[in-house]
């Protein structure tokens, strides 16, 4: 189970607002949790957040350190997450109070008139304290697949706009998305929250390079915290064209940390689903024979297998630059807040509802990627055992050849 000091991070981390290129809140609320760990980190050029090294030289240096023995095997790991999720950005002030906006990802496609908002700028939230917003005037992507424009609309004893803009601040400063009774809260083991998908992989992340951090362990760590993955990956792919993951040295494995939608085989509550792929593409197979026999070891009956063909994820984006890539991933209610599985604050289906996740499912996830960090582990050769196992059973039938 999360200790009371998790659950307090992964609540901070929860309360920041975030969009696809404003992530901002969430980067500057790491930082300052790493920063009061001791827990080295740097931005990239992209504005990614790296964790594990202190600079772009420590990064290079953590790739390029030749090693002997059995460590020479050892892959340096690279977690990833991505700190942003579906909402708008202000384009225009139509007059008092009246905001034009346009959606950046996934999004419900029902019952959209009228729904709550959040909003926020580069300071903080501006929605709150006697200031309402709600979302009017919907128009989908001609693909159909998402929200594409709309109208957002303040109500309000203070009166938001003045001379058709809010006070100090211009239209596209402004970012949301749908606001439900409480930024995070829990009923029972369930966690509801605005946006799980993907800021409880970012906890997971920040949480693993604090323990590290506090153990002293030189285990070859990297937190990679993206921007921009719900419109096509494009942290990540900022990140993997700077080409020094591809200069390194020693061996890497991604490893994709993400939330997605729950389907037949991965249910909420079950355990961290060992993802054996997305939609778009299978992953390294023999990095996930060596995480699939790490999942049996630290969570026997407490984990799940599953092709989460669901959606893509940043695997896909690592796997096109040649970087061997695994998943792990939480089974998440009511996907891109669409009321897919109903539950609280879901008043109609298929329409704004606020994601949730099982904390127990967290803590699984927190042990799995603490595992994967031990030494000894047989990424020579992942496939050792099994074939030693066949081998046997074969020899038992030599005599029916």
């Amino acid at each position: 189970m999360l200790t009371a000091r998790r659950l307090a991070l992964l609540k901070d981390i929860l309360r920041q607002p975030a969009a696809p290129f404003r992530e901002q809140h969430v980067a500057r609320c790491v930082s300052r949790h790493l920063s009061a760990a001791g827990v080295p980190h740097f931005e990239d050029p992209a504005g990614n957040l790296v964790l594990g090294a202190a600079s772009e030289a420590a990064y290079k240096r953590l790739l390029h350190r030749r090693v002997t023995g059995r460590e020479r095997h050892e892959p340096v790991r690279i977690f990833i997450a991505h700190m942003d999720h579906p909402g708008f950005h202000g384009v225009k002030w139509l007059g008092p109070n009246r905001l034009a906006v346009k959606w950046h990802g996934g999004s419900p496609l029902k019952h959209l008139s009228g729904a709550r908002l959040w909003l926020a700028d580069d300071e903080g939230e501006i929605t709150g304290a006697g200031i309402r917003a709600t979302l009017h005037k919907p128009s989908l992507l001609k693909a159909g697949w998402a929200m594409d424009t709309a109208e957002v609309r303040f109500h309000g004893s203070h009166g938001l706009a003045m001379a058709g803009r809010y006070p100090g601040r211009r239209a596209k400063d402004l970012f949301g998305a749908f606001a439900f009774r409480a930024h995070c809260w829990t009923s029972g083991k369930r966690l509801y929250t605005r946006a799980a998908d993907d800021l409880v992989g970012v906890f997971s992340i920040v949480a693993t390079a604090m323990d590290l951090q506090r153990r002293r362990s030189a285990a070859p760590f990297i937190g990679l915290l993206t921007r921009a993955e719900e419109v096509g990956f494009v942290g990540a792919v900022q990140h993997f064209e700077l080409g020094w993951l591809q200069d390194a040295r020693r061996p890497l494995l991604c490893i994709s940390l993400e939330a997605s939608r729950t389907l037949p085989g991965a249910r909420i509550g079950k355990g961290p689903v060992v993802r054996l792929g997305d939609r778009r593409t299978p992953f390294h197979s023999g990095a996930l024979q060596v995480l699939s026999s790490l999942a049996e070891k630290v969570l026997p009956g407490a984990h799940q297998r599953r092709l989460m063909d669901g959606g893509a994820c940043e695997a896909t984006a690592a796997t096109a630059w040649g970087l061997p890539t695994v998943g792990i991933t939480l089974p998440l209610g009511n996907y891109h807040n669409q009321g897919f599985e109903g539950g609280m604050d879901c008043p109609k289906g298929e329409g704004p509802a606020p994601e949730f996740v099982h904390l127990d499912d967290i803590a699984g996830e927190l042990k799995l990627c603490r595992a994967l960090l031990s030494a000894g582990q047989e990424w020579a050769d992942p496939w050792q055992t099994t074939r030693r196992r066949l081998l046997r059973n074969a020899r038992n039938y030599n005599k029916l050849l």
